[in-house]
């Protein structure tokens, strides 16, 4: 009776450390799975961030009224890419670019910054700007979304004022191949083509299609970045949401 009761106590022991052994095995295996889920998330998001959409805020005023300073985009980055195989122009949301489209893109004279505006000439077309009208090939352009601040028209006699002349008064010039000539819809305070000249395509990142968040930021709100402004910036995300304008596609 005592060799059976001894071995019944180590079969007993035996169990137990085999069910430890087992519960090693599932925190290991617990703990696999939630690196390997965190790991392909990881590079989902980085896939997806890097090709196919791009976070982007408003800095100034140049696209009022469509676009707000304080608006939080997202960029869609696949929809101009030009496909390589027949097959994926049917399988990928892809488009040419049209005139009207807002792009976001690297600003010419500095590659490290973007911007955005929309375009309006496209290569081959001639574009003429005559007292604040857009005219392209000799015939004017239908513009509902664009806005003058200043009724004052500055008339190309105006040497001494070239840069308000450009604005309001540019051209004849015709397009050339692989560019574009964009501008911003707030015409009287934009810093576009009529400025730093045409938009080569291939600096095209993409085209705005969503307004995930917006808030009324300071103007200049992107210059200030002392710790104070920081501050202040954080209670604005929450008293000055803009809520109306939250989820709102972009055209």
């Amino acid at each position: 009776m005592a060799r059976l009761g001894k071995k019944l106590e180590e079969d007993i022991e035996k169990l137990k450390q085999k069910e430890k052994g087992k519960e090693k095995k599932r925190e290991k295996g617990l703990f696999r799975e939630y690196f390997e889920l965190i790991a392909e998330t990881a590079v989902f998001v980085f896939f997806v961030m890097t090709y196919v959409v791009q976070a982007f805020q408003i800095p100034t005023g140049s696209m009022e009224p469509t676009l707000l300073v304080g608006d939080f985009l997202l960029v869609n980055k696949f929809i101009y890419v030009r496909p390589v195989l027949p097959l994926e122009s049917v399988i990928l949301p892809c488009k040419k670019i049209e005139r009207k489209d807002i792009v976001v893109f690297k600003y010419p004279r500095d590659l490290s910054k973007d911007f955005v505006k929309r375009v309006i000439a496209l290569e081959g077309e001639k574009i003429e700007i005559k007292d604040k009208e857009v005219y392209i090939n000799d015939k004017p352009l239908e513009e509902k979304y664009k806005v003058h601040n200043d009724s004052q028209i500055f008339q190309k006699g105006n040497y001494y004022q070239y840069d308000d002349v450009i604005r309001d008064n540019y051209g004849p010039v015709v397009v050339p191949p692989g560019y574009a000539f964009v501008m911003g819809d707030n015409r009287d305070n934009s810093l576009d083509s009529r400025y730093w000249s045409f938009l080569p395509m291939s600096f095209i990142k993409g085209r705005p299609w969503l307004i995930y968040f917006s808030y009324e930021a300071e103007k200049d709100a992107y210059l200030k970045n002392s710790f104070r402004d920081k501050f202040k910036k954080f209670f604005r995300f929450i008293l000055k949401t803009r809520w109306n304008r939250i989820l709102k596609a972009v055209f």
